[in-house]
């Protein structure tokens, strides 16, 4: 223990008792306590004096001829600089004081800080999963249902994607696309690349004694090959020529090669459907389930076959393979040409649709996105309800510690003090909240990927949100559990049992 300093009473009458702190040359800041009632050299009275013993309480111990009993008459201050004898403010805890004093008081009751970090981390982990699952779904439909490719558009009698069905009965009364058009776009689309044409229908089919319902028939060109976005996995696709002379071979999904072909090489085995009887040349790579419905039960046979079945006159579906920079231009050419060979002059509506991966991307937004924003609602809600939860958790701490905070407001800490000690709890308490969040985030999504088709990822940005939400609760629902702590009467307080 340092030599005590003795200063004058009337130096420090004015000093209010709650200042904490003596700042001495060393630079060094110390708790200060004054102890009072000492006789003055020199003087035929006793008149207060306080001296000024640098120590860290309650450790701190009486020597140099002071009373022990005087311990209880002790002051607190602020500063006292031996150089300018200037009497000063300085605020009771630094920053890493402050951090400090939150860790232990959240150490000293974990089991509340549990409760109140378990109700943010549900409600961040509640909007990252949406989150993570809205990103997902627009992902895996751009990926599943955009077969077409990049540099892909189609056209059609009836609409691709649309939500009015008026519209569905409106362009079946259209008239037919038929092969004839798909070789004038060919002829006269120089934007053009490939140009092939496709038309569907369902069918059963049949092998041995087994047989498949509502299997899906394509028709295929040739040329189909190199616009169709699938690849073959196993055998061959049908050649020019086989199509040309309307030859019965067919190329197979993965769901006919497990419910027909289960166990067996299905190249060279035949497949009946309807009253044609097929070869089986090759198997279409695996593309699974877009929103239920299966995408691997399917037999594609030539066109030529497919309308020698179903009729010359049904409608086709035109394929176009363009590169990237004559994307637009392709599409006007082919718009020209359908209204010309259709007699469409002047301002008459066209009577035929042009399809792209973005008309298809459009229409899933457009349904998507009322039923994601109500999933994104009830996920901020479920955050908001863990903001109540950490305010109410704050002001039970409150009233359990109002004689903790009326001795520190005793011995000095002021309602700044105060209130960053508490707002600091909280923030803390929602930051870790919301990194536990993120991490269960982060699990789900990854749980996502590995287990299931769906392409689940969490967005480094979503991340960010994520943590600057929980900052944001914190210091939202934390102001006023700090402001009514920093506003207790300190003697009120001390009062408290």
């Amino acid at each position: 223990m340092c030599k005590p300093e003795v200063i004058p009473a009337d130096l420090i009458r004015a000093i209010p008792s709650r200042w904490p702190t003596v700042r001495h040359l060393t630079g060094s800041v110390n708790t200060a306590a004054f102890i009072a009632g000492q006789p003055v050299p020199g003087s035929r009275k006793r008149r207060s004096t306080y001296s000024v013993i640098r120590a860290t309480p309650p450790s701190y111990s009486l020597r140099d001829g002071f009373p022990a009993s005087s311990a209880s008459q002790h002051l607190i201050f602020a500063g006292f600089d031996k150089v300018s004898g200037e009497v000063f403010s300085a605020s009771m805890l630094a920053v890493s004081d402050n951090l400090a004093q939150c860790f232990r008081a959240l150490h000293g009751h974990k089991l509340r800080a549990s409760l109140t970090i378990l109700g943010l981390t549900m409600g961040v982990a509640t909007l990252i999963t949406v989150m993570t699952i809205v990103q997902g779904a627009n992902l895996y439909v751009e990926q599943k249902i955009a077969n077409l490719g990049t540099n892909v558009f189609q056209i059609a009698r009836t609409p691709f994607a649309v939500t009015d069905f008026n519209i569905i009965i409106k362009a079946l009364k259209y008239k037919k696309i038929e092969l004839e058009d798909m070789a004038a776009v060919a002829e006269g689309c120089p934007a053009c690349e490939e140009v092939g044409a496709s038309a569907s229908t369902s069918v059963r089919a049949r092998s041995g004694d087994k047989e498949l319902q509502d299997v899906n028939f394509y028709g295929q060109t040739a040329s189909m090959a190199d616009i169709d976005s699938r690849t073959v996995e196993l055998g061959r696709y049908f050649s020019p020529s086989e199509a040309e002379h309307r030859v019965n071979v067919c190329l197979i999904g993965d769901t006919l090669v497990r419910e027909l072909f289960l166990g067996m090489d299905p190249i060279g085995r035949s497949i009946r459907i309807a009253n044609d009887e097929f070869m089986v040349v090759g198997v279409m790579e695996k593309t699974g389930s877009v929103l239920g419905q299966d995408q691997d039960n399917f037999v594609m046979v030539p066109l030529p076959v497919f309308l020698r079945i179903q009729g010359i006159h049904s409608s086709v579906t035109i394929n176009v393979k363009t590169s990237t920079q004559n994307f637009e231009k392709a599409q006007d050419q082919v718009h020209l040409i359908l209204r010309s060979r259709r007699h469409l002059t002047g301002n008459k509506e066209d009577d035929f649709f042009i399809g792209t991966k973005e008309s298809y991307m459009a229409l899933w937004r457009s349904i998507s996105s009322a039923f994601f924003a109500v999933f994104i609602m009830v996920s901020a809600i479920s955050v908001l309800i863990g903001g109540v939860v950490i305010m109410n958790v704050m002001l039970m701490s409150v009233t359990l510690r109002r004689r903790e905070i009326g001795v520190r407001r005793a011995v000095g800490a002021t309602q700044r003090d105060i209130l960053r000690q508490f707002m600091a709890e909280s923030l803390i308490q929602c930051i870790a909240g919301g990194l536990a969040g993120i991490t269960l985030g982060f699990l789900v999504a990854l749980a996502l990927r590995t287990y299931t088709p769906f392409p689940a990822s969490v967005q480094t940005w979503v991340a960010v949100l994520g943590v600057f939400l929980s900052s944001g609760v914190g210091l939202f629902f934390g102001i006023y559990p700090a402001l009514r702590a920093s506003r207790l009467d300190p003697v009120v307080a001390l009062r408290s049992d």
